[in-house]
């Protein structure tokens, strides 16, 4: 069984550390520079950084904190929010970071998912996908729907076709972010994220609603995903890195030890 992985979002706004609860109400609470390089010392996997206005605000992306973040953080790093173009994408990856994520750009111009995949390898290109349950019907057979531009922009796009479509246009991951469950810290969307793993043959990182380690267990067998995405569990200290993957791993997960050295 290959590793599972545990990786922390950081969602940033203005330059600062957020967190909001199903894409609102979002607060600011720290310094996100400053909270990557605790995590990495901690043991994490890898993190994701968001600017989570970029999109809907149209703005540059954030390549001063990729920067900062670059010179202290010695895990895998991706960052999304506000990428339009392949060379959006390729200033983040000179910057320091090791993948891309698209979302609200690409499902408005597919063609940039092939054209990052082509110019930097499939392994560099995230497929985000914000999610939300509405039930099936016509357009949405399965039941739930793609959302860009932070949760404000239905999109009549069924979730396990873009998430197909996106596998055949290159993309190396998926994240599939359940806006339903998103800060809830009661469980990720277990159904939404099976059904997405059993639709396509790339990683898939379950993101939205993880509360304990037994959420993440859950989401990692019963979901099939391949990594757990946290964020409100270790930004407001409820739990630490070593005591998660010491749970996973009591559990028979493959899981990566924690506390590597910090250089």
């Amino acid at each position: 069984m290959l590793t599972k992985r545990v990786i922390s979002c950081l969602d940033v706004r203005d330059g600062k550390l957020a967190k909001s609860i199903k894409f609102v109400d979002t607060k600011d609470i720290g310094d996100p520079v400053e909270r990557a390089r605790k995590y990495y010392q901690e043991g994490l996997d890898e993190l994701v950084f968001y600017d989570i206005t970029a999109s809907s605000d149209r703005r540059d992306i954030m390549i001063d904190v990729v920067s900062e973040v670059a010179s202290q953080v010695f895990i895998p790093f991706s960052v999304g929010g506000g990428l339009r173009t392949v060379e959006d994408c390729s200033r983040v990856l000179l910057a320091g970071a090791e993948k891309v994520n698209v979302n609200s750009a690409a499902v408005k111009n597919p063609g940039l998912i092939s054209e990052a995949s082509r110019a930097f390898g499939a392994q560099a290109v995230v497929l985000s996908m914000d999610v939300l349950r509405v039930g099936p019907g016509p357009e949405i057979p399965s039941g739930y729907e793609i959302v860009i531009n932070g949760g404000r922009t239905p999109m009549g796009i069924d979730a396990v076709a873009w998430a197909r479509r996106g596998e055949d246009l290159g993309a190396g991951e998926l994240v599939v972010n359940s806006i339903d469950a998103d800060g809830t810290r009661e469980g990720y969307e277990i159904t939404l994220t099976r059904m997405i793993a059993d639709a396509v043959r790339i990683p898939v990182i379950a993101s939205g609603g993880g509360g304990t380690p037994g959420h993440m267990f859950e989401v990692l067998t019963e979901g099939r995903a391949d990594a757990a995405l946290i964020a409100s569990m270790l930004h407001y200290g409820e739990y630490t890195i070593a005591e998660i993957k010491s749970y996973l791993s009591n559990r028979g997960l493959p899981i990566r030890k924690a506390g590597m050295p910090v250089t």
